[in-house]
Formats: C-alpha cells, sequence, structure tokens
C-alpha cells in the first residue's frame, strides 16, 4: 500500500494490438471478461496544459481486487502512452490509485512536488490526471476518481470477474449514462 495514495487499484499496459493482448490475458492468464471499449469517451483531455482530442481504445478486467487497464492509442495526439511507445516501451505504463476525495488527493500530491502532466474525465465524477514524475518505465502515478459512473462501472467489472467461468471473454463497455 502507499504511504501517499492508499493501494494501487489498477496496472495501466500499452500495447499495440488490444485484440491480442486481451486473447493473450484471457487464454494465457486466465483473466476476464474483459470489457472493451474502442474509443473512450474523454472530455476535457489536457496534456501538458494544452487540449487535444485523443482516440484511445481501452480493454478493463480484474484479477481479484486489482485491476487491468489494457491501452492502444489510435492517433497520434500528445498523451504519455505516445510518449512511453515512442522511448521503445510496451507493457506497463502506469499504476493508477482510486479516489473519492480527488481534490485533496490532488493537492496533496501537487504540495508534494507532483506535477499534472495529462489530465481528462470520463463520465460524471470520473476526472483522472497522469504525474510527471517516472523514474523509470512503468511507474507513471495516475489518480483516478470514482465517485460517479465510471466507479459503479469499475465495481461491475470486479464483479464479473469474481466468478468468471470464461465464457464471454470481450464484452463491450457499458454506458456510463446508464450507470
Amino acid at each position: 500500500m502507499s504511504r501517499f495514495l492508499g493501494p494501487i487499484r489498477q496496472l495501466g499496459y500499452v500495447v499495440d494490438d488490444i485484440e491480442a493482448a486481451m486473447a493473450h490475458w484471457h487464454e494465457v492468464m486466465g483473466v476476464g471478461p474483459w470489457f472493451y471499449n474502442p474509443k473512450v469517451p474523454i472530455e476535457d483531455y489536457r496534456y501538458e496544459d494544452k487540449s487535444y482530442e485523443v482516440h484511445n481504445s481501452v480493454a478493463l478486467a480484474n484479477s481479484g481486487p486489482l485491476q487491468v487497464e489494457l491501452i492502444q492509442t489510435r492517433n497520434d495526439a500528445p498523451s504519455m502512452y505516445r510518449d512511453f511507445m515512442r522511448a521503445g516501451h510496451r507493457g506497463l505504463q502506469h499504476v493508477a490509485y482510486w479516489t473519492q476525495t480527488y481534490d485533496a488527493d490532488l493537492a496533496r500530491m501537487e504540495a508534494r512536488g507532483f506535477r499534472r502532466k495529462m489530465s481528462g474525465k470520463v463520465g460524471a465524477n470520473g476526472r483522472f490526471c497522469y504525474f510527471d514524475r517516472e523514474a523509470h518505465p512503468g511507474t507513471v502515478i495516475e489518480l483516478s476518481e470514482v465517485l460517479g459512473p465510471k466507479g459503479r462501472m469499475f465495481d461491475m467489472i470486479r464483479e464479473a470477474a469474481q466468478d468468471w467461468n470464461g465464457k464471454d471473454p470481450v464484452r463491450p463497455f457499458p454506458d456510463l449514462s446508464a450507470i
């Protein structure tokens, strides 16, 4: 457990082929089911404090309480995922901490010298930011707000994995406006 933000709740992997990555994780690792969104609806996206339109595909599944996120960038908009790939890396890019006290946790991290490099929002009360302190590949920290529909979706994904029998390994993301 981190003494700053509690337990790590998610491991985020940047991949070249998200469909192949989901297949590997469910066939070889036994992790699933995967909830796949070919274009995540990110609002208010910013990188280095400038606004961009990003197109990322994301798949989420749980192994126990830990969520695994697979990310494939589909355009060349500036992002920390693109930076990671341009540096020649694939695989674990970030760890995420989930919070219901986003503003307080963000202020605490900024007071410790962390600076927001990438941020946005997925659904109501679903803000996120990535900090710029990557000491080595795979150590970017994401702070993710889970008060709204994104948090309820994360609960649903965890529950779907609990007694998963291997059937329907890839499923669509739920409509965030409906949960």
